[in-house]
């Protein structure tokens, strides 16, 4: 099968999605031996080394976000590579101008079109002040996932919600996978966190992805704020690196590594003590299994991502998602009860063997199977 695959960010920057795209492309190629070409804008300095064949496509960096590139259009020479790739059949990941006007010259070519689902992007305009657009941008998003044959989306929630919106029965999961050999409790060090300035007693609060607004990091600030003011011993772990990094200043006692990779990762994760994790933003939540693999109590917002990994009160908190003050008081139930946060620990870490990187790049390779079928 020749596949072709649109991406607004393939490998230019480090993210839960393209993360999920590559090892989708690997496992296709290694275990079916399709060929996949993969359409993107790059970076200068590209994150990781990118699966299949990576094509560049023309791009700007956005003005509010500028370590993103927004490609314009579909350029002459990329279409002339895709006819000459004679795709039989194309995935486009995100709902940008690339990726719709691919779904437009795919029906040209009469060549069906599988989408996939990775971010609620509709919310994040409210943390930019363009509230005023999401209604603009929910119809964007209706009509991309329903002019696409099938849509994946991360979990059952929502692809019962994308069937009711299209009318039909031609969506499904496509899981995520945990790698819980690195994601592990074992990679618990006392030394790092020595090194790191914490101390024994500390309840160290970890907070885990790419430091943007849309991450909840308005409540994290403001959670831990509170519990420091009443005299809990936490102090926060910042793992990741972005624009909005400069607003955990406002907490005393902090660390932030910045991007981690690889043993300083995992080593990390599962150094900390309790995540704290209010985006909505998501729609999986990759953070949250590494950190529920990593063997750590995790509070998160009661959102839908979050539900369909955690079982409130087992192997997870959730909190009403916009109040700080709820966060502060799970937390300060787990600090209060050190056996019940590591009973919920360990919980979390067998919860997560059931999440398998090659079972959900196999659900794709079957849907793309029954998208051709159907043809």
């Amino acid at each position: 099968m020749r596949i072709a695959l649109f991406s607004g960010n393939y490998n230019y920057l480090r993210e839960g999605a393209n993360q999920a795209l590559n090892r989708l492309v690997a496992y296709l190629q290694d275990n079916h031996g399709h060929q996949v070409r993969v359409y993107s804008p790059i970076g200068e300095k590209p994150a990781f080394e990118p699966a299949g064949t990576l094509v560049p496509v023309p791009s700007i960096r956005l003005p509010i976000r500028n370590e993103f590139r927004l490609a314009l259009g579909l350029p002459r020479a990329i279409r002339h590579d895709m006819m000459n790739f004679a795709p039989d059949l194309v995935h486009v990941s995100t709902p940008d101008i690339l990726d719709t006007r691919a779904q437009s010259f795919a029906k040209q070519l009469n060549v069906p079109i599988v989408a996939s689902m990775h971010t609620l992007f509709e919310t994040y305009l409210e943390h930019y002040r363009l509230g005023w657009a999401r209604p603009i941008a929910e119809a964007h998003l209706r009509r991309f996932y329903r002019r696409s044959d099938h849509v994946l989306t991360p979990t059952a929630a929502l692809a019962a919600e994308m069937m009711r919106m299209r009318g039909d029965d031609h969506a499904s999961v496509w899981s995520r996978g945990i790698d819980r050999q690195h994601f592990n409790p074992d990679r618990r060090d006392l030394d790092m966190r020595r090194s790191m300035g914490f101390a024994n007693e500390d309840i160290v609060i970890l907070f885990f992805g790419r430091l943007v607004l849309e991450k909840g990091v308005r409540i994290f600030v403001e959670a831990v704020r509170m519990l420091q003011e009443a005299g809990a011993p936490v102090r926060p772990l910042v793992v990741g690196a972005g624009p909005a990094a400069g607003r955990f200043g406002a907490l005393s006692g902090g660390v932030m590594t910045g991007h981690l990779e690889g043993v300083d990762l995992d080593r990390a994760i599962a150094s900390a003590d309790i995540m704290l994790t209010p985006s909505l933003t998501e729609t999986f939540g990759n953070v949250v299994l590494e950190a529920m693999a990593s063997g750590l109590a995790v509070v998160s917002a009661d959102a839908p991502s979050a539900r369909s990994l955690l079982i409130d009160r087992k192997t997870g908190i959730l909190c009403d998602p916009l109040n700080a003050a709820d966060y502060a008081d799970k937390i300060t139930l787990l600090i209060d009860a050190p056996e019940y946060r590591m009973e919920m620990g360990a919980a979390a870490r067998r919860a997560s063997a059931a999440f398998s990187w090659d079972a959900a790049s196999e659900s794709v390779a079957q849907v793309y199977e029954k998208v051709l079928q159907r043809r």
